[in-house]
């Protein structure tokens, strides 16, 4: 942790002052609760508003799985919340749900399918990573099979199912509101909010990974 410390210490000097406390304002709020997982989005415009939404709600990271197409968010649409969201991007198989799963999380697939508890009366009381299908056909089979539990958004008109980027903005904004109503320890713990400190500084900084990585050689530190 002292390491972490010191190297964000380090990193503000190239920080202008109102950034750093934008940064300092907005990362205590933020959690990793609720993790958005999107499967082989293929519209850029759609992989951004995404992005956006997941950060606007405090959650600042997405998993792309990736398997015809790269996710690849329109910037124009982002508007900057690319900077602040972490994109891990794995391939679109059961081994990396698998490996969702073994971070702790329970795999929640949006979908009708499967007995599926509707978001006003659902209940989150542990990490869950919200799966999201493709644009055309929705959660894949393969993955509603795998999920523990399979979500739904209640619609009131004849069109049976939101834009994959709306019923992300939904969902999410939807989760935040449970999370501040609750009990729920559902914030970073000291660690995982430094981490995102460094990422966010750095990304902040012109030639930011440059000035990180010569400033980690020369110190002998690694924060792997």
């Amino acid at each position: 942790m002292k390491d972490l410390e010191q190297t964000y210490e380090y990193l503000q000097q190239f920080l202008t002052d109102e950034r750093l406390r934008k940064i300092e304002h907005f990362a205590p709020e933020s959690s990793d609760f609720v993790l958005p997982v999107v499967e082989d989005v293929y519209q850029f415009r759609n992989a951004a508003a995404i992005v956006r939404s997941v950060e606007a709600c405090g959650f600042h990271k997405v998993v792309a799985l990736q398997e015809e197409n790269n996710f690849e968010p329109n910037l124009r649409v982002t508007k900057g919340a690319d900077t602040w969201v972490e994109v891990e991007k794995l391939p679109r198989n059961i081994e990396s749900f698998q490996k969702i799963k073994d971070q702790g999380y329970k795999i929640v697939a949006v979908s009708l399918e499967k007995n599926a508890k509707f978001l006003p009366d659902y209940e989150i009381t542990e990490p869950i990573a919200l799966v999201f299908g493709t644009e055309m056909e929705g959660v894949s089979q393969e993955i509603l099979d795998f999920a523990d539990e399979t979500l739904a958004i209640p619609m009131y008109g004849f069109t049976r199912s939101f834009n994959v980027s709306v019923a992300a903005s939904i969902c999410m904004y939807e989760l935040k509101q449970k999370l501040i109503k609750s009990n729920i320890d559902y914030k970073l713990n000291e660690e995982k909010l430094m981490r995102m400190k460094i990422r966010w500084t750095v990304n902040s900084i012109k030639s930011g990974e440059q000035i990180l990585a010569k400033y980690l050689r020369e110190n002998n530190i690694s924060l792997s």
